[in-house]
């Protein structure tokens, strides 16, 4: 099969890319710099493509002859950074992937396997684990990020009911793993970590999943005859102390003991934000991520294990293979 990937060297693009390789794919991949890809992709046999998601029409044409789309790239990583960056979020997340749906239906794609995320799923009142039928409003959202998520899925499902080609649509959890090259949040975590640069933990709750697992996911949901359907990707629900536990016995990096109360850790992000803004420089954590992080929302990835028999490999070999990558990649852990 021959598979087009956008988003090719961020953490799921990248490792999808490698995966499909595996898997005998004649892949395609939409990279915004041809360095990058030459760091991250080298040496394996894609055709690279440079461009980005704001101007689709300048290579949309490189769909044709492609079997399946996977759809990764996303006005992301910066959107936990200050300033405004809805139009961007709008613009990329919601009105031009929807744009490039429409140019991979023209040019003859079978189907398209696109990736949310499980920021756009409601937490439930009785605290038990939401699945994909607890779909949030957009004002429900905890940041405009997720909003952004939210309004392209409703779009994504607009689009689905009026033209031919199927989409499956991944909402993943918080992604970890090996080729996190921005870094992501998850990235900048383990980084501080072996850089001892955390004070220590606080009360938290939150799902992960290895970025390899949504990937086999991905590969599966674009073998299946099954379409226009959500999978929300959740690997494991844990918190802050047992990622430091983790971390600590995977790294050898003594980890930090101290514990602080909620209202603690929100006056002094709020505090560290201001102190940041004022010197035009960025903080390890914001309130939009704090606010994930505390909010303690469970998701369930029973119908991904169901329908496409997904499995999760162990949360240790997880943290571990990340830990090992920036260590190989002249990182400062």
């Amino acid at each position: 099969m021959r598979a087009f990937v956008t988003g090719g060297t961020g953490l799921l693009g990248s490792n999808l890319v490698r995966l499909l390789v595996d898997h005998g794919y004649q892949v395609k991949t939409l990279v915004r710099t041809a360095k990058k890809a030459e760091k991250l992709l080298g040496g394996l046999n894609v055709e690279v493509i440079t461009g980005d998601m704001m101007d689709i029409e300048a290579w949309a044409h490189h769909l044709k002859d492609c079997d399946v789309l996977f759809h990764t790239a996303a006005y992301f990583r910066e959107t936990f950074r200050r300033g405004d960056h809805w139009t961007l979020l709008k613009k990329i997340n919601v009105t031009h992937t929807v744009r490039l749906f429409e140019y991979a239906e023209k040019y003859g794609i079978g189907k398209i396997v696109h990736t949310s995320t499980n920021a756009t799923i409601r937490k439930r009142e009785d605290g038990m684990p939401s699945d994909e039928s607890d779909r949030m409003n957009p004002d429900e959202a905890l940041n405009l990020y997720g909003k952004s998520k939210v309004i392209g899925d409703q779009e994504i499902e607009q689009f689905s009911q009026d033209h031919r080609t199927p989409v499956v649509t991944f909402l993943p959890a918080w992604m970890f793993g090996p080729g996190d090259s921005a870094p992501t949040g998850s990235g900048r975590l383990v980084l501080n970590f072996l850089a001892r640069k955390l004070p220590g933990s606080f009360p938290s709750g939150i799902d992960v999943v290895d970025a390899r697992d949504v990937a086999h996911a991905m590969i599966k949901a674009a073998e299946s005859p099954i379409g226009n359907e959500q999978y929300i990707i959740s690997g494991h629900y844990t918190n802050l102390e047992e990622l430091f536990a983790i971390l600590q016995n995977v790294s050898g990096v003594q980890g930090p003991s101290k514990k602080f109360p909620i209202p603690i850790v929100y006056l002094s992000t709020w505090i560290n934000e201001r102190l940041a803004a004022l010197r035009n420089k960025e903080t390890d954590l914001s309130l939009e991520e704090l606010r994930v992080m505390t909010e303690m929302k469970r998701t369930s990835g029973e119908k991904a294990v169901r329908n496409l028999e997904v499995t999760f490999r162990p949360l240790e070999d997880t943290i571990r293979d990340t830990v090992n990558w920036f260590r190989a990649n002249d990182t400062n852990g």
